[in-house]
């Protein structure tokens, strides 16, 4: 045994990520053993029925509660730190990057502010915001701008501290689901649409690299593929979600029932990303095509990629959490299937503490 390659003593913060959605929260841990990675601890805890509501609060000790739930029913060790970094709604964040001329780094933060204000329906004194700086282009700077309401983040931080867990950061879940399921060392140069598809909505991300350009969300979800089938075979809402956990899409065949009973819905989806790609192409400041869909989210359909890979006619594949890991010769806890519930925890568990080159 090599312990040269060991921390056999780790004086560094160890921290651990939180995904909070409406329905679940997810919690995930990373440790080294200074050669390879391993996952310490992962748990998935329901969050009752009404307590958050489109990324909103709205019942703080209950969801408290589902946050002390996770982290206590966590394996295969303990969490062993209070200390995390926890994503924040998609559905109320603003993200974008925006062009700027170059100018004084004591500029950029007033510059900034006025671009901010004028591309979101809040005013700027109603949001906390951020920024990173991504490159430079044609005389100009490209920053990476992030916004979200003030009464979002002061509700989510009462909360934390409720549940006992210290946040150390805060993080769109777009960027952590891009930093899981984009290779950062091989990708330079790449655009990638991050189709992330949960129970309520669905999130699309377009990144360059693996820093997302800009996020959109639309109400495409897991329930609303249940209702459909549940609606058109004239079968309650239990048996449709049988039929969609093991059949999916269908065979997408005109005499295929279930797949007739989403047909719509689909083509909806299908359509949506298209409009995804258009605006991406017409906005972005370098002519650059989308490279590859990525499909991820613990509500991915059976037999969705190959769908929308003919419908579509682009590179389509199913999302790899596990992509910027070394697990060694060792397979991680949590099979790949599985793992894509977990994209944006591994995403935020993996951020480092000096991860961000800050102003």
């Amino acid at each position: 045994m090599n312990f040269f390659k060991k921390n056999v003593i780790n004086f560094e913060d160890k921290y651990f990520g939180v995904d909070l959605g409406d329905l679940f929260v997810k919690v995930l841990q990373l440790e080294s053993d200074g050669a390879h990675d391993r996952i310490r601890s992962y748990a998935v805890a329901p969050i009752p029925a009404g307590s958050m509501e489109e990324g909103r609060i709205v019942d703080k000790q209950k969801v408290a509660a589902a946050l002390r739930s996770a982290v206590a029913g966590v394996g295969p060790k303990k969490i062993n730190t209070k200390k995390a970094f926890c994503s924040l709604p998609e559905s109320k964040v603003f993200l974008r990057v925006i062009s700027i001329p170059n100018m004084e780094q004591s500029e950029i933060g007033e510059a900034i502010k006025w671009e901010i204000e004028a591309s979101i329906p809040l005013s700027v004194d109603q949001v906390y915001y951020d920024w990173q700086l991504i490159g430079n282009f044609a005389g100009k700077q490209n920053i990476l701008t992030v916004a979200i309401s003030k009464e979002i983040i002061d509700d989510l931080l009462e909360v934390f501290e409720l549940a006992g867990i210290e946040v150390h950061g805060l993080e769109a879940e777009s960027i952590a689901t891009a930093r899981s399921l984009i290779n950062g060392s091989t990708e330079e140069g790449r655009v990638s649409l991050i189709v992330d598809l949960g129970s309520r909505r669905t999130n699309f991300v377009v990144a360059e690299d693996n820093l997302p350009f800009f996020s959109s969300s639309i109400p495409f979800s897991s329930n609303g593929v249940t209702d459909a089938i549940a609606k058109t075979l004239g079968i309650n809402n239990e048996e449709a979600e049988k039929i969609k956990i093991s059949q999916g899409v269908g065979c997408c065949h005109d005499d295929d029932s279930v797949f007739n009973s989403i047909r719509s819905y689909l083509e909806g989806l299908s359509v949506e990303i298209e409009k995804t790609i258009d605006f991406y192409q017409n906005i972005n400041t370098v002519s650059k095509d989308v490279d590859r869909i990525i499909i991820c989210g613990g509500a991915s359909l059976k037999g969705l990629v190959p769908y929308l890979a003919k419908r579509l006619g682009h590179g389509i594949c199913i999302g790899d959490p596990w992509v910027n890991l070394d697990f060694g010769s060792r397979l991680p806890i949590i099979n790949k299937e599985r793992s894509l519930q977990f994209a944006t925890a591994i995403g935020l568990a993996m951020r480092k503490k000096d991860y961000e080159n800050r102003h």
